[in-house]
């Protein structure tokens, strides 16, 4: 059989799911689903924060970058220097950070930059050995034929080879300590759900586990059917459920990827299943390593040795979410220093205006769902609060105070919010606005007037997003004013970068003067 592309398969899935909030027939999602006790006793279970290998190995390059040049700077300062009559050499300082530089890339050719290595010690430390030697023995021979051997001290040389060894040496072995406590609390687990519990999930699920350098931890298996093809225990993974109680599972407990054990002839069956789950802050992936059919290489990715063909992947990860999470911190708190000044004058007005608290907690939908609570300045009386905000404000209401009715036109009861991001972490700069949780289109909650609305809660909500600056904020009291803010939403999260956010930002105030749809 030729080979096919998958791509063309993939996008029809991605199509089809992303544009269930138009086509009306996608099932909804349902509010606090009831689930299994086998189900409920996974869930339940207290689960780390998981650390992204990527990260973690881009952070050990760093450190050993820094490392071996900050070893090579000092002996200089310490050694060198002294014998040259404190005369500052600039030829060393290049010497040591190309030795360092081309160190790091060595230590990359010798794949010692990997989770399995860190948590090893004999293949660490031989890569480790040899390739510092062979850094040096390559420094030596340059300088040879460069006829500059003379200008450098060999004191000083000897010096960085061995104390920049035995420095990288004490740092794998910390680092060997480190990962493998990680390894041990979970964090560097892939914790995955099979959706199949048939004998194509019992062979996928042994190939997993086959895998001795696996991070895939298998949490169970959910499957729709109900006849004898359906096992309740597959290769061990306890079945937890059906297709629909993975959104509910997927939020009371960490999940990183769900992993289809379908065919892929099963199309129509795997479409439907996606309408549902591509509203998850999650990898999906349909594995590959019992269909007949074969795809062009490109097509796949690997969990070990087990082919998968990614259908949707989570939005801002690992290095993108590390940068996001810095620019909301120092960002925000350099505008929080910023406006103080102005969100005193406005605290000491709603004191002077009206009795009662200056800020209030409102419940909100964060980041996969979840409730939090974020901070507003009041701007209603405060006997007729509704932390739920289960009564939209509307022009001309009565419940809004006149200090309250000039800081929602201008959007400054939201400043709190700053403390959100810079303190409490739970909103950014700039995302999806979050809506609040008994938020309503007439007598309808929002998630039952747009199919696919949660999928807005993939990353981390906002102060400010590309739905407000365009024009889609304040009230809410039509079905295509609902429709345009996820659909500007989810344009957002698919094109996010940190230029993006930037543009966002500046945007912002010149929206804000506009003062549209806020009552």
């Amino acid at each position: 059989m030729e080979p096919i592309d998958a791509r063309s398969m993939m996008n029809a899935a991605a199509a089809a799911a992303a544009t269930a909030n138009t086509a009306g027939g996608a099932p909804r999602v349902e509010r606090r689903k009831r689930l299994s006790p086998a189900a409920l006793a996974v869930a339940d279970r207290k689960v780390p924060s998981a650390y992204s290998a990527i990260v973690i190995t881009g952070a050990v390059r760093a450190v050993d970058f820094l490392l071996l040049s900050t070893i090579g700077i000092i002996l200089y300062l310490t050694y060198v220097m002294p014998l040259d009559g404190f005369s500052f050499s600039w030829e060393y300082i290049e010497a040591i950070l190309l030795i360092a530089l081309v160190a790091v890339i060595s230590f990359q050719a010798a794949d010692i930059y990997d989770l399995q290595v860190f948590r090893g010690q004999l293949r660490q430390m031989t890569g480790i050995t040899s390739s510092w030697a062979f850094v040096f023995l390559l420094f030596i021979g340059a300088s040879f034929f460069a006829k500059v051997g003379d200008a450098v001290s060999r004191v000083w040389l000897a010096a960085f080879f061995f104390v920049g060894l035995a420095a990288l040496i004490a740092e794998r072995l910390a680092l060997r300590s480190l990962v493998r406590r990680w390894a041990r609390d979970g964090r560097l687990d892939r914790r995955t759900i099979i959706v199949g519990s048939d004998q194509n999930g019992e062979n996928l699920i042994r190939a997993l586990n086959a895998q001795s350098d696996s991070d895939i931890q298998i949490l169970g298996v959910f499957d729709d059917r109900n006849d004898s093809r359906a096992m309740d225990t597959c290769a061990g993974a306890p079945k937890l459920g059906k297709i629909d109680d993975i959104p509910e599972f997927a939020r009371r407990t960490r999940i990183d990827l769900v992993l289809f054990a379908l065919p892929i002839s099963a199309e129509t069956r795997i479409l439907e299943m996606l309408k549902k789950l591509w509203v998850l802050p999650v990898d999906i992936r349909l594995s590959a390593h019992t269909n007949k059919l074969r795809f062009r290489p490109r097509s796949y990715s690997y969990l070990g040795e087990v082919p998968t063909l990614d259908v949707f992947e989570q939005p801002i990860t690992d290095w993108d979410m590390v940068m996001k999470s810095v620019f909301d911190r120092v960002v925000g708190a350099i505008i929080l220093i910023l406006v103080s000044p102005i969100m005193a004058l406005i605290a000491l007005a709603i004191k002077l205006d009206s009795p009662g608290p200056v800020l209030f907690l409102q419940k909100r939908y964060g980041f996969n769902n979840e409730r939090i609570d974020v901070f507003k300045f009041r701007s209603l009386y405060h006997d007729q609060a509704d932390p739920l905000a289960s009564k939209v404000v509307t022009k001309g209401d009565k419940r809004v105070t006149r200090v309250g009715r000039f800081i929602r036109k201008s959007s400054l009861d939201e400043l709190p919010q700053l403390f959100n991001v810079v303190f409490k972490g739970n909103l950014s700069l700039v995302g999806p606005r979050p809506h609040a949780v008994q938020g309503k289109l007439q007598s309808r909650l929002f998630d039952e007037a747009v199919d696919g609305y949660f999928a807005r809660h993939r990353v981390k909500p906002g102060i400010t997003g590309w739905a407000q600056i365009n024009g889609w904020r304040g009230e809410v009291d039509s079905e295509e004013k609902i429709q345009k803010r996820v659909e500007f939403d989810l344009y957002y999260i698919e094109n996010w970068s940190v230029f993006f956010d930037l543009y966002i930002l500046f945007k912002t105030p010149f929206a804000l003067i506009k003062g549209e749809n806020a009552y």
